[in-house]
């Protein structure tokens, strides 16, 4: 495990108002989403201190092998702590499973009164943030085949939370949340209506703590206001999606009904005709389960270069010696990303920035660079030195450039943090409500 301390981090002026700051509680509830007070109108205890405006909320980041954590302190923004663990039930990693990480979590820090989570699917009645009840964990199951990669790891990870820590608070932040301002014609499918209206069948959108940390920062470094801008958000990482955000919202998206959908990914594949798997269950005799575990393992950048994992600095590493199925992943890759960007422009009518973040967007000059070749019709031209380096979050267009392009890292963990704030703040506002109700 790495653990880092960490301070000194500048305050949010809404996460200051979600829960009181200096100037009290708000009059109303922040609604960062789709907020859920609780069922009974009961306030959490650590919030029925007398005089209590400070919590500590810890927000854990899950992968099928790795566990990264902020602690952080609100309404400050303050983070307490952070650390990862890394190769979770490997020979010689740090944790024999995620249970043991979030042990050795709580074990090390005592101080911490809810805890959030970046959870990913659970239908159509929850995007966005919510209490975790029985009623939610029965939805993430129900849903899990849509995203076995995901499901299954947060409803193991929430179990063992209730059981270690039965006291604490649990929030779940959906993914989709951010992708709720779709607008209908962008989020609908042209399949039966049954299936949507019974079955929840639509296009739902994930990565959404990632894209909204975009649509907040961006405009900060570009300089301009946040409602005024037309902007393209591209998370590339082992999982990727764009997502086409207009004065701060969602409007567009990638990835559909699962996280298998739009840009290909480390092992799943992007947008692929059903009809083929159809026809390759026919060939192979597979049941569903055998292609779902197949299509989850063996596709997206791995299955395009024939390199396992589909690791992209393998990738390249295996194109620069001229492999040629490697490059071509690489080229397949930077033309999605591409034609997504160009087809963005179009629904948002303009183009102002591009953003890049992401394991591969904030860390690859060299798939930064392949994304935005060809994009000069649109006003993209980059600046080849900033692209290569620099410091941190930063402009790496050049003057000439009519679009602005950044690259900047993700913080999912802090809008974790502020959207569990808020959900907490409204608990305690519709328990004060309930207690001087007549």
């Amino acid at each position: 495990m790495v653990a880092e301390q960490a301070s000194n981090v500048r305050p949010q002026r809404a996460a200051r108002k979600a829960l009181g700051g200096a100037g009290g509680l708000p009059k109303q509830a922040p609604t960062f989403s789709s907020c859920r007070p609780t069922q009974t109108g009961e306030i959490p205890r650590f919030l029925n201190r007398k005089g209590a405006q400070q919590v500590n909320i810890l927000a854990p980041n899950l992968g099928s092998t790795s566990l990264k954590y902020q602690l952080l302190e609100f309404p400050s923004e303050r983070v307490l702590a952070k650390g990862r663990f890394e190769r979770i039930g490997q020979a010689g990693g740090d944790a024999v499973d995620h249970r043991q990480a979030i042990q050795k979590i709580l074990g090390t820090f005592d101080q911490v009164d809810a805890v959030g989570f970046k959870a990913v699917h659970a239908g159509p009645r929850y995007r966005g943030s919510f209490l975790v009840d029985d009623d939610l964990l029965a939805a993430m199951r129900e849903f899990e085949p849509a995203a076995p990669l995901h499901n299954g790891i947060y409803l193991t990870a929430i179990e063992a939370f209730r059981q270690l820590r039965p006291e604490l608070v649990l929030v779940a932040v959906l993914e989709p949340g951010f992708h709720r301002t779709m607008p209908e014609a962008a989020a609908q499918y042209g399949v039966p209506r049954s299936w949507a209206e019974k079955h929840g069948v639509r296009r739902y959108g994930f990565h959404g703590a990632s894209h909204r940390w975009v649509s907040e920062r961006v405009p900060e470094i570009v300089g301009k206001p946040g409602e005024e801008l037309r902007l393209v958000s591209c998370h590339l990482g082992g999982s990727s999606s764009i997502c086409a955000i207009n004065g701060g919202r969602s409007v567009d998206t990638t990835m559909g009904f699962s996280p298998q959908s739009g840009l290909e990914n480390a092992t799943r594949h992007g947008d692929l005709d059903p009809f083929a798997v159809l026809y390759m269950m026919d060939r192979l005799g597979h049941s569903t389960d055998q292609m779902r575990r197949e299509l989850l393992k063996g596709g997206g950048l791995a299955g395009l270069s024939g390199i396992e994992g589909g690791d992209i600095r393998d990738i390249q590493e295996a194109s620069d010696r001229g492999a040629a199925q490697a490059a071509l992943a690489l080229e397949t890759f930077g033309y999605q990303v591409r034609k997504c960007i160009g087809a963005y422009a179009a629904a948002l009518g303009g183009l102002d920035a591009v953003a890049f973040t992401g394991g591969i967007g904030e860390n690859s000059a060299s798939l930064r660079a392949l994304c935005c070749r060809e994009l000069e019709f649109l006003g993209v031209r980059l600046d080849p030195a900033a692209n290569e380096g620099g410091p941190g979050d930063r402009l790496i267009s050049g003057e000439e450039s009519r679009v602005q392009v950044v690259v900047l890292g993700t913080n999912e963990e802090l809008i974790v943090g502020r959207e569990t704030a808020a959900l907490l703040v409204q608990a305690r506002l519709k328990a004060a409500a309930n207690k001087h109700r007549p």
